[in-house]
């Protein structure tokens, strides 16, 4: 399990919103870092991906994905899963310890180094220490309020700091739609 922050995405209607929180841990009991940014818009600003996992890991997935989505067209499963097969495949690649969520106005994957190419039923992705928290509480919010998909990120996000340690509320959305 990745102990390292949480990612959850939220799609809604036409709309899509992906959170993300700024702690940074250094081993199980450090706290290196409280705003750093994990969100960020690819593919000129039509995509939004997260990671949870190693920093440097993850920016070599974000280019080799953005690289991917060059490629296809902005296809973003298309660039999911040539993604996935290289990652897993690559004798470098696999060594990499990062999870990432990425989402359009129409599609939310999660992408992980074993080769899994998740789009979730219910419109909702989470990686993370944080991710079934995360997940619980944005199905809660999904189910049972009118909240658009950046509130219901945003306050999943906040449930999660709450419970996880490795999760803080210093939380950056990005949303599309």
């Amino acid at each position: 399990m990745i102990k390292s922050t949480t990612i959850v995405a939220v799609k809604k209607g036409g709309s899509v919103a992906l959170a993300g929180d700024g702690q940074v841990t250094f081993g199980d009991n450090t706290i290196i870092k409280k705003n750093a940014s994990k969100v960020r818009r690819l593919y000129e600003g039509n995509i939004l991906a997260g990671f949870a996992g190693s920093v440097a890991d993850a920016f070599t997935l974000f280019e080799k994905f953005e690289r991917n989505l060059e490629s296809y067209s902005g296809n973003i499963k298309r660039a999911a899963v040539e993604l996935a097969k290289e990652w897993r495949t690559d004798r470098v690649l696999r060594r990499l310890e990062a999870l990432l969520v990425t989402a359009s106005s129409e599609d939310l994957i999660i992408i992980s180094g074993t080769g899994e190419v998740i789009e979730p039923d219910d419109g909702i992705a989470a990686v993370g220490s944080g991710a079934s928290y995360a997940t619980a509480a944005a199905r809660a919010l999904i189910k049972h309020t009118d909240l658009s998909p950046a509130e219901i990120a945003f306050e999943a996000m906040r449930i999660t700091a709450d419970i996880c340690v490795y999760t803080n509320e210093e939380i950056i959305i990005e949303e599309l739609g």
